[in-house]
């Protein structure tokens, strides 16, 4: 009888032992590397008394199994109220800061402008986004879709250098928020005076590249159209015009064709060795909202840089990392181990592209453009 009570405690011991966890919890950008008992991730959660409600997000899931070395990512969902093209919204999400916000957006959001940085924490100040929208501008007998993240119908025809005479009128106020799919129509006035300017459209040439996945859009050029002035003859008659002929006309400012590169790349395919760097990123990336479309283009930014390694050292910039880091020092901000941890080094590198580019598909092409991003 002895001998088996004896085995029972042994049987408890390794059970507690088994239980004990190290892991690192990142809970709403709090990061902490703990020690936790518990089988699940929702045990380690209650362990440290940390929260988590209906809507919240957690990753992995609280029903998952709580591996040893491993982490979990815990966001609060929150009511934020936030204007976006003129309307104000108030609505739950788990975005941390201004970039998670607009990276929840999708296309929309990846080139938005807010009034706060992206790495701005929400519900600090109020924010406003203008997200990235086609307005179509009917002017001098042309239809332009202009591609902006103006806020103003009088900023989107400014943006594109279009003049509006004394006696022009715009079939929206110029005050008004400018809106996805909005139709703005320019009536010139009295064409009395003997030079009248005219708006000269521009063409649009779309790209087909395999760097980007399907269905993914990026404008490489924006459209701006030209102008030109044409002088007429004017006959009246008893001070109403009654006839105008056209004397000359020259081109003061030449269009530029919009150019739009659109993805083909197929990411059904998507596969990633497990317990690798890239499986981190993918992680990583998922928490803030990037699927697979988005990681495919981080995939091909970080080969291109480091090829995944933690120890990437270029000499000749001091840039260092899987994100290349310039200069490496800079990663300090989001570990102490940032000489040698591909988690930290990417949980930074995600960072600085939500803050600078918004998405890594944008970051890419960038890196595309001009060979570095």
């Amino acid at each position: 009888m002895h001998g088996v009570v004896v085995l029972s405690l042994a049987g408890g011991t390794l059970a507690v032992a088994d239980a004990h966890k190290s892991v690192t919890i990142d809970y709403d950008g709090q990061v902490h590397t703990v020690d936790a008992y518990g089988d699940t991730v929702g045990d380690l959660l209650r362990y440290h008394r940390i929260p988590v409600r209906e809507g919240d997000l957690v990753q992995p899931a609280a029903s998952s199994e709580a591996t040893d070395g491993g982490e979990v990512v815990v966001r609060s969902s929150r009511e934020v109220t936030v204007e976006i093209d003129g309307e104000t919204r108030t609505f739950a999400t788990t975005a941390h800061t201004v970039g998670e916000l607009l990276a929840a957006m999708g296309p929309r959001g990846d080139a938005a402008r807010a009034t706060a940085s992206r790495s701005s924490v929400l519900g600090r100040e109020p924010v406003r986004v203008s997200t990235l929208k086609t307005v179509q501008v009917a002017v001098d007998g042309s239809v332009l879709p202009l591609r902006t993240t103006q806020s103003t119908v009088r900023d989107v025809l400014a943006d594109v250098r279009i003049s509006l005479g004394p006696d022009d009128r715009t079939s929206v106020p110029l005050g008004a928020a400018a809106v996805d799919g909005m139709v703005v129509l320019v009536n010139r006035g009295d064409m009395a005076s003997d030079q009248v300017r005219e708006v000269l459209p521009f063409d649009t040439e779309r790209i087909e590249s395999a760097d980007l996945p399907q269905g993914y859009e990026i404008v490489r050029t924006a459209g701006v159209p030209g102008e030109a002035v044409s002088t007429y003859e004017v006959r009246t008659l008893a001070g109403t015009v009654v006839e105008r002929t056209l004397v000359s006309r020259e081109v003061t400012r030449e269009p530029v064709d919009e150019v739009v590169v659109v993805g083909t790349m197929d990411v059904s395919s998507v596969s990633v060795d497990p317990d690798s760097a890239r499986a981190i990123g993918r992680a990583l990336a998922a928490e803030r909202g990037w699927g697979d479309d988005q990681f495919v283009c981080l995939d091909k930014l970080w080969t291109k840089e480091s090829g995944w390694r933690w120890n990437a050292d270029n000499p000749a910039s001091s840039a260092y990392g899987i994100p290349q880091a310039l200069p490496g020092e800079k990663m300090a901000t989001a570990g102490a181990d940032w000489r040698t941890n591909p988690t930290t080094q990417i949980r930074w590198g995600l960072g600085y592209i939500a803050g600078r580019y918004g998405t890594p598909c944008n970051a890419w092409s960038h890196s595309v453009s001009v060979g570095w991003y």
